[in-house]
């Protein structure tokens, strides 16, 4: 296979396992509060973090996994507890923190304490990069080598940072209600996906 087919044949699955359609509204929700300037540090944030781990997972997933004694299983459940917990949070409580966390309630100044590790997990892990992700790579890497493999990765990681960047003034020029709903309507969705998440990796290991 040469080498253009095989990036594509690896971009696809990765494409689709990120689900950047997905995942935008979600990014919009937890950073509504946020100027332009913070989301802007908290994305670069968050795909360094995304990109350091799919390429790790690219040398060295089979070898940490076997290391740590754990499977991709393990990281679904794992992952989806995470995200589950922030979703109920924000459903319940993001408006109380909202209200606490802005001088006038429209901006955050600085990140708080509790948002210092925002831009890792979960918007770097497990959303951009998460088990479906990591598992793409590592089937592609074994099917099409590490150099499509890596190159897929990056441009894939590209295309979220354009989604991330123009998303958010996007839905600005909708209005603030429109992105208050889109906001708790991305909350909820994301706290299926979290169920999802926790139930594909039980069913693995049950099925295992």
């Amino acid at each position: 296979m040469d080498f253009p087919t095989a990036l594509i044949a690896a971009f696809l699955p990765l494409f689709v396992a990120i689900n950047i359609p997905g995942i935008l509204p979600i990014y919009i929700g937890m950073t509504e509060t946020f100027t332009p300037i913070q989301r802007r540090q908290l994305l670069i944030r968050a795909l360094a973090a995304a990109a350091v781990l799919a390429v790790l997972m690219l040398f060295a997933g089979e070898v940490i996994f076997s290391t740590l004694g754990i499977t991709l299983n393990d990281l679904r459940v794992g992952g989806g507890l995470i995200l589950l917990v922030i979703a109920v949070t924000d459903l319940a409580f993001g408006d109380l923190k909202k209200r606490r966390g802005g001088r006038n309630g429209d901006a955050l100044e600085d990140l708080e304490p509790e948002d210092e590790d925002l831009p890792i997990v979960p918007l770097g892990i497990p959303l951009i990069v998460g088990p479906g992700a990591i598992t793409t790579i590592l089937l592609a890497e074994g099917e099409y080598g590490w150099g499509p493999t890596l190159l897929s990765i990056l441009i894939n990681l590209t295309l979220v940072f354009v989604a991330f960047t123009f998303g958010p003034t996007i839905l600005r020029y909708l209005g603030k209600d429109t992105s208050k709903a889109v906001a708790k309507v991305a909350s909820l969705f994301l706290a299926a996906i979290s169920v999802a998440m926790i139930h594909a990796g039980i069913d693995g290991m049950i099925g295992a």
